[in-house]
């Protein structure tokens, strides 16, 4: 499965699925498969289609019903899809029983999410990363797709007795899953190293879902050019600028997006760069309050900074792209469609969404709306940080006159 990933291949076509089950709805699970509808054109593939289901529970065999499973395999067919893409994990049994149906490739969300990072490293510790988590991924899954593997075979003493094919993909798995873990403790050391010697200067570190706008304030911000793209998952590694405001300077660490459901193994695996979360001295937490499901991503993140130990810092909710932003007006007319409006920036003050955490900000960092607000309020943060730290002359950059 680790591998490099072959970009000139033509649009592959894709059928999404998704279940409903215990307290979600059709609006819910279409706002889920929206998000993963947008995975695959990150990952370069196509929707044609979605499927869903409510049941109690997933199937256990084929996670949707057998009926469900007869219909979806009649459409693939007919409109000669290539993957079908299920909105969960699925275990390596409903994998081998779903492809044996379908006949065609069958991916869940986390080895989407793991193809897309393997398409969007681009240092070697990020490579390293994003392979130990398609590696642990892979083990318990083998199955006939991953024939792949670069397999020793016929030398002495690379065989045992008796020893099966998939017992052999288990075996060099786990070794390699050994060799790059080795890897990934030194280059962790070395980026620990690194961490201590920028002093004891303050490190503040953006957070937030992905695609919310992180690199494109980072690049306000420090006036550098990070990578910065309308689509999931564009920064992998970390990225450290000194950022100086009023002459107070900081360093603005810019790190991977969370998304809800992200595998454990990538956790586990971008601990280093997750690292920056854990010892910053301040998070932005950056939203995208355009998006629909802000909220509930808002959630998500949270969720995840409290599963790293990273709930407690002092946080600044950044809201962003307050230019596409709109309030859905209701006419007192039930024949008429609710409407779209432009919010002003004084109504988001006095919303609800102000009362997230003190400061609570509102810009637009494409626009650079609301920015100077957004800087004296970052700017504040960091200094009561500083002199905590440093009070009076013991401070590096205290000037007497």
């Amino acid at each position: 499965m680790p591998q490099n990933i072959d970009t000139s291949r033509i649009t592959e076509k894709v059928v999404l699925v998704g279940l409903i089950t215990g307290k979600d709805n059709i609006d819910r699970i279409n706002e889920y498969l929206d998000e993963l509808e947008f995975l695959v054109e990150t990952a370069g593939g196509e929707t044609i289609a979605r499927f869903t289901q409510k049941l109690d529970k997933p199937d256990p065999r084929t996670f949707v019903g057998t009926g469900k499973l007869d219909e979806i395999a009649a459409f693939v067919k007919a409109a000669d899809v290539d993957i079908v893409v299920f909105d969960d994990e699925l275990n390596g049994s409903q994998i081998r029983n779903i492809e044996k149906i379908l006949e065609l490739r069958i991916l869940d969300r986390n080895n989407l999410i793991l193809d897309i990072f393997a398409r969007r490293a681009r240092t070697s510790y990020a490579k390293t990363q994003v392979e130990l988590a398609q590696y642990e991924y892979m083990l318990p899954r083998l199955t006939r797709m991953w024939t792949h593997l670069e397999r020793q075979r016929g030398g002495i003493g690379l065989r045992g007795p008796g020893e099966t094919e998939i017992e052999t993909d288990r075996r060099i798995i786990r070794d390699k899953i050994s060799l790059l873990k080795k890897k990934l403790e030194q280059i962790d050391k070395q980026m620990a190293t690194q961490r201590k010697a920028r002093g004891k200067i303050v490190r503040v570190a953006l957070v937030g879902y992905t695609n919310v706008g992180k690199s494109t304030i980072m690049n306000a911000l420090s006036k550098s050019e990070v990578f910065a793209e309308n689509k999931l998952f564009a920064t992998l590694d970390t990225t450290v600028r000194k950022v100086v405001i009023t002459d107070l300077p900081f360093l603005l660490s810019d790190t991977v997006g969370f998304i809800r459901k992200l595998p454990h193994s990538l956790v586990e695996s971008f601990k280093s760069t997750l690292d920056e979360v854990r010892e910053a001295d301040l998070l932005l937490h950056v939203v995208d309050i355009s998006h629909e499901g802000f909220e509930e991503q808002i959630h998500v993140v949270n969720q995840t900074l409290a599963e790293i130990g990273a709930a407690d810092k002092p946080t600044i909710m950044v809201f962003n792209k307050i230019d596409a932003y709109t309030w859905v007006i209701k006419d007192d007319d039930d024949l008429l469609p609710p409407s779209k409006e432009n919010i002003t920036l004084e109504e988001l003050k006095k919303s609800w969404m102000a009362g997230y955490s003190q400061p609570s900000i509102f810009v637009s960092a494409k626009n650079k709306e609301n920015w100077d607000e957004f800087r004296q309020a970052l700017h504040q943060k960091v200094k009561e940080i500083h002199i905590a730290r440093y009070p009076y002359t013991e401070s590096p950059f205290y000037d007497e006159s």
